[in-house]
């Protein structure tokens, strides 16, 4: 069993308790110390001595133990990183994590530089990064207390890429790629659940497998929330203005190019609350080319215009001479909404009895286009340092977003302010 002394009991501040110096083995479940130090142990002790429990951890050596746990942890996650496959696993990390709360900033950027590379490992493999992921972002936004404003909480994206067009093609790469593992089978295991013309039996014996579908939305998440982490995470103003500019150009290249879910994705990282409320920074940003971005994703009559967009895409596609000419990447949600209502919106029979084959026509035209579009091979030139970036540069959650923009540009009102004191109070600890 654990040991159940509390760290007060344990320790002084030059070692283990006098109280506790033992020669009997069986006095100390298995440990014997001489003079305040270990002297021996049977293996099963020394490993219970050496796991914190909820009643038991050394908080008064934490600095030491923190790096050395967190040796432990870069050499298993390195070697082994098939074990945190599982979302066992993901949860026992987690909670090491948790427990190692007060060290210092350069242990977070350590744990930092960690997640990310069992991230990229993760990354080969068909499953396992969702836990990672999340973790990751909690870690981002305990590296918030220390962005006090000098360093930032990792690389930033324009030391990375400082080439919008560069990047948009980048951006390009990862779409078609995802695109590329999403199969029509996907569509119809996502939306119908029982044979579609017989309501009494069901179509499949087996769990829906909708992964790569899922995935891809996520991918669009992530993208939201990247663009919004490298927007609120630098220090001045100038450089948040810059950053701002630097994702717009980039969203007109994605637009451009035929990107309009990587398009959609940056706009709506740029209108997410915590960003949008940065009014200083904004005021230093060329806004002219954001609006007319806007204007062309404005979900207004059914996004009538990003429908006209892509009807001239296709068109242009059906044309091309090239797979530059040919790339079509639709705003992906609402492709999914489409076909999703096409498919509840009308009846499998007429009223009749007949097959409606109109309808099974229309779901059929806009997952056939789907599938042209996402065979196109991506006629730019890969870059890997850029794509591993996209991939698994720590992002901020929700919170950390708020955070980082009240550390930024302070609180206006008294709502903001609370808020404010709430998420300094329960991610750094702070009052």
């Amino acid at each position: 069993m654990p040991q159940t002394l509390s760290s007060t009991s344990m320790f002084t501040p030059c070692g283990f308790s006098p109280h506790l110096h033992s020669a009997k083995e069986d006095d100390q479940g298995g440990l014997i110390f001489q003079d305040g130090n270990l002297a021996s142990a049977s293996l099963d002790a020394l490993i219970q001595h050496l796991i914190p429990t909820t009643d038991y951890y050394p908080e008064a050596r934490i600095r030491k133990f923190g790096p050395k746990l967190l040796q432990l942890l870069t050499e298993w996650t390195e070697t082994f990183p098939y074990d945190f496959q599982e979302e066992r696993m993901i949860g026992h990390l987690k909670d090491m994590i948790d427990r190692i709360a007060p060290c210092d900033e350069a242990y977070w950027k350590r744990m930092n530089q960690l997640l990310q590379t069992l991230n990229q490992k993760l990354a080969t493999l068909s499953h396992g990064q969702e836990g990672i992921v999340k973790i990751n972002a909690a870690v981002s936004d305990k590296l918030v207390a220390f962005k006090s404003k000098p360093p930032s909480i990792q690389r930033e994206i324009l030391t990375v890429c400082s080439d919008p067009y560069t990047l948009a093609q980048q951006l390009t790469h990862v779409e078609l790629e995802r695109l590329s593992h999403i199969g029509p089978e996907e569509f119809v295991q996502a939306f119908v659940h029982k044979d579609s013309l017989d309501s009494t039996k069901s179509c499949f014996n087996e769990q829906k497998k909708t992964s790569n579908l899922e995935a891809y939305v996520k991918w669009f998440n992530r993208l939201c929330y990247l663009v919004a982490t490298e927007i609120c995470m630098p220090a001045k103003k100038k450089q948040r203005a810059q950053v701002i500019e630097f994702f717009i150009d980039v969203a007109r290249e994605c637009f451009n190019i035929g990107n309009f879910n990587s398009l959609m994705a940056i706009i709506s990282g740029m209108n997410m609350s915590p960003v949008s409320r940065l009014k200083k920074t904004w005021s230093k940003v060329k806004t002219a080319k954001f609006f007319i971005l806007e204007h062309q994703m404005d979900p207004t009559g059914n996004f009538y215009n990003y429908r006209t967009a892509l009807r001239g895409a296709a068109h242009r596609s059906l044309t091309a001479h090239s797979n530059r000419e040919k790339i079509v990447i639709p705003f992906f949600s609402l492709l999914i909404k489409d076909i999703y209502f096409l498919n509840e919106g009308c009846a499998n029979r007429l009223p009749n009895g007949h097959v409606n084959f109109e309808k099974f026509l229309e779901l059929a035209k806009q997952v056939g286009e789907f599938i042209t579009w996402k065979q196109v091979e991506c006629p730019f030139e890969q870059d890997h340092n850029i794509i591993h970036y996209l991939h698994t540069a720590p992002i901020f959650t929700e919170d950390g977003l708020y955070l980082a923009s009240y550390e930024s540009e302070s609180p206006e009102n008294q709502i903001e302010k609370e808020r404010w004191k709430s998420l300094r109070s329960t991610i750094l600890g702070k009052t």
